[in-house]
């Protein structure tokens, strides 16, 4: 009977989701088919609502609607042009310079802001007509600017991360995953920059014109309090002051205050600011509810112990179980939302890689990165669509000169993925 459910299961939710069906819906009804099969066995369907409620009924999560907020108020208040003015006083009078802009830039918005969407979306608007002007094809500038806003999911604060800490049973505090995710999101923006200086040399882009010292540090006084609110908020997380959800208030708080002393919002802005911010909380925390009951089921059929044991006896190394899992997870992303293929496959796979001596703190960094790949290919990529509708191109348009920065990806993520101080060494140096 479990091997019948289990075939259900998924049977179910990929046809649901050949089918359009949103992920969310998928993910409840195919829970719900494989229930029926065992109803002999649990107390009712209400058993599903059941999971859905005290899978969200989790202080930690608290901090991903206040987190969402904190970035809807930087995305309307300005910050995004006072960091790309700094980023582009540092970098631009370098050849290809506006596209290391793109990237410092997204950097340091995705960061803050803690959504690899509205990175691209408030760095894209801006950079691409910029970049445009400056002889850069609109397709290669969104192609820029779709995958160095992932590097915002790695680098905390991350709503991500928290989502994994939680779906990870404890075993990875949130402290720890964001320091871990410094080290990777900095080592992919870097990767990225060394294929644009590679393009730049090669396509003979124009160099900008070089900032002064004076200029620069105009550039920076101006960036400063918003670049400050990454050293509160992890700082504060690290040194013990606060915890992750007691920060997702600070950044709010920190960031309408800034936004309304740069006078980019207003106190009327607020009521569409927290109905937008309102939305996409709802969407993130169903995505949770359905997610957690299929996690739930997983367990309860016993599907962890089933491929964690499939794994160790099919292949003898680690170094093959790592890349099995790596590619799956990469299939995985291209056509599933981050966060429920977070708390779907975490139970599945922790286990197999805790049992390979693997960190969870490790194995959550590089299951991120695995998914932030995803959120650039078709056919599901929610980054890549917004990102060429920001650049006003076709998806068709972006894929070609995207297949090299997606490429470099891979590469960084299989340097994560077999050298673990890359992840591992900033948490133990504070002892997380």
């Amino acid at each position: 009977m479990e091997i019948i459910s289990i075939i259900v299961l998924f049977a179910s939710f990929f046809f649901l989701l050949m089918l359009k069906v949103p992920v969310a819906y998928s993910i409840g009804i195919a829970t719900t088919l494989s229930l029926l099969l065992n109803i002999d066995k649990m107390p009712g369907l209400t058993t599903i609502a059941q999971r859905m409620t005290t899978g969200i009924d989790s202080f930690a999560l608290l901090a991903i609607p206040f987190f969402v907020l904190a970035g809807e108020i930087m995305k309307q208040g300005g910050i995004a042009n006072r960091l790309i003015n700094f980023a582009k006083s540092l970098v631009a009078s370098l050849p290809g310079g506006l596209a290391y802009v793109n990237v410092l830039a997204s950097m340091l918005f995705g960061a803050i802001s803690g959504s690899a969407v509205a990175a691209t979306s408030a760095i894209g608007s801006i950079m691409t007509d910029r970049m445009e002007e400056e002889g850069y094809p609109r397709e290669f500038s969104a192609s820029v600017n779709i995958t160095s806003s992932t590097t915002g999911l790695l680098i905390p604060p991350s709503n991500i991360l928290i989502v994994y800490a939680l779906a990870s049973g404890g075993a990875a505090s949130v402290a720890a995953l964001f320091i871990a995710g410094y080290l990777p999101g900095v080592l992919l923006g870097l990767a990225l920059i060394g294929y644009i200086v590679f393009v730049a040399v090669k396509r003979k882009f124009i160099r900008g014109q070089r900032a002064t010292l004076k200029e620069i540090w105009l550039h920076f006084r101006k960036a400063f309090f918003s670049l400050l609110m990454l050293v509160i908020v992890v700082g504060g997380i690290v040194a013990g002051v606060f915890t992750a959800t007691e920060a997702s208030v600070i950044a709010v708080l920190y960031a309408a205050i800034l936004a309304l002393v740069y006078k980019n919002i207003t106190f009327k802005s607020f009521p569409n600011i927290l109905l937008n911010s309102a939305k996409t909380t709802a969407v993130v925390m169903f995505l949770i509810c359905t997610s957690m009951a299929m996690s739930w089921l997983f367990s309860f059929e016993s599907i962890p112990e089933l491929m964690s044991g499939f794994l160790l006896e099919q292949f003898s190394s680690k170094f093959a179980i790592f890349l099995v899992i790596n590619l799956t997870l990469l299939i995985v992303g291209t056509f599933m939302d981050m966060t429920p293929a977070v708390l779907i496959f975490t139970p599945i796979f922790l286990p197999v890689v805790m049992a390979l001596g693997m960190d969870p703190v490790h194995f959550g960094i590089v299951l991120v990165l695995n998914l932030c790949i995803g959120l650039c290919t078709p056919p599901v990529g929610t980054i890549l669509f917004v990102g060429s509708g920001i650049a006003k191109v076709s998806v068709s348009q972006v894929v070609k000169p995207l297949l090299p920065f997606l490429f470099i990806m891979i590469l960084v993520l299989m340097l994560i993925t077999y050298i673990p101080e890359i992840s591992m060494w900033l948490p133990r140096l504070f002892g997380l």
